[in-house]
């Protein structure tokens, strides 16, 4: 699905576009805590990226995080919306702190 989903939407500038990944979460009574009580996923596959930032003197800086990397990102970053029933993210790629190896 990855792949429609990225040829629909293709970010500008160094936006990202990150589809969050949705942990199930467990307290350590093994009580599994509902959507409401969860807080905010800062984990994520991105799904599409921009060409990258024009610099001041006209040159485009490239991105750092390529399609199908799975990145950590700040909490409160980027703009949610849905497409497609799908909950997605657009963010710029200097909130993505950290990409995961996994």
């Amino acid at each position: 699905m990855a792949q429609a989903t990225s040829t629909k939407l293709v970010p500008l500038a160094d936006r990202v576009v990150v589809r969050p990944t949705e942990e199930q979460e467990v307290t350590k009574s093994g009580i599994v805590l509902p959507d409401t009580a969860k807080e905010r996923p800062q984990k994520g596959e991105v799904i599409a990226t921009g060409p990258g930032r024009v610099l001041e003197d006209g040159n485009r800086l490239a991105m750092d995080v390529k399609v199908g990397q799975t990145v950590l990102y700040a909490k409160y970053a980027g703009t949610e919306f849905k497409l497609d029933d799908e909950e997605l993210l657009i963010l710029r790629e200097s909130d993505v702190l950290a990409i995961v190896n996994e």
